[in-house]
């Protein structure tokens, strides 16, 4: 290895959280903080289906909710608002924003052993490093724009480490993050993003928080109209791959992670 290089991954060594160095033996470190593969693999899936090891399987709900499911079924639900499916099924952990309704409900079904409002106070933010086994939750704070105002850390990104990847949900984002957060994220494999083009922020500057991330795979999220989401593609199109699906589920593992940054347009659907 040469000495540079080997200087780099000393120092990205010593940069780790303490949970990110000491993970429970069941789930795979995450790229978080390190380099990424590089191999040219997305899988299309079903949910339900047997997923293999160390992958994981990501749905796009409704909105701005993804579903999150492991190889031994832990679910993760993000920006939950009470329903997923016309089944009874469960999420094992929800997070929430409330930047607007839409993104957040105060009717929680009790048997979620897991809830993540990711909003606090100027004083008193959001703060989780929720360790599962299989998957670890934790979260990044972001101010909104209220009233003419701002409010704190009333938005969290929250950040998956399952499946050796390291998956954010950026909520409803309505600032560029600054260094300090940009360092407490890391670097991203797999980013879900807001792309209604003004209600969160404009396009341009959604594409730079895209391309600071530096995900390989890059999920839109929250488009109101076709118009906005083909702004956002075509803004990004000289530097990701674009990959329409016409499904809501894909499938992620590390080596399956693009050689090119890949925009994967989903097609939400609830839950079967």
């Amino acid at each position: 290895m040469p000495p540079l290089a080997r200087a780099l991954l000393v120092c990205l060594t010593l940069a780790l959280p303490a949970h990110a160095q000491n993970a429970l033996p069941d789930r795979l470190d995450s790229n978080c903080f390190a380099l990424a593969s590089a191999i040219d693999r997305v899988i299309p899936a079903s949910y339900g289906a047997p997923i293999a090891d160390n992958t994981v399987r990501l749905r796009y709900l409704n909105h701005a909710s993804y579903a999150l499911e492991t190889q031994r079924g832990l679910l993760a639900v993000t920006d939950f608002t009470g329903f997923i499916s016309a089944s009874d099924i469960v999420p094992d952990v929800v997070t929430m924003n409330n930047a607007h309704g839409t993104h957040w409900t105060d009717r929680i079904d009790p048997r979620i052993a897991h809830v993540l409002p990711g909003w606090g106070s100027a004083d008193a933010p959001a703060r989780y490093d929720l360790e599962l086994g299989e998957m670890l939750v934790r979260n990044v704070t972001t101010d909104v724009r209220s009233g003419g105002g701002v409010r704190a850390n009333a938005n969290s990104i929250f950040i998956f480490e399952v499946a050796g990847l390291c998956i954010g949900h950026l909520g409803h984002l309505h600032q560029i993050p600054s260094d300090e957060q940009y360092a407490q994220i890391g670097r991203l494999d797999v980013v879900m993003v807001p792309v209604d083009g003004g209600y969160t922020m404009d396009v341009a500057s959604m594409a730079g928080v895209v391309r600071r991330l530096r995900a390989s795979v890059v999920l839109p999220m929250h488009w109101f109209s076709g118009q906005s989401l083909e702004d956002f593609v075509q803004d990004m199109s000289a530097e990701f791959e674009i990959v329409e699906l016409d499904q809501p589920d894909i499938e992620m593992s590390r080596d399956r992670l693009p050689r090119r940054p890949t925009i994967i347009v989903l097609r939400p659907e609830l839950l079967p």
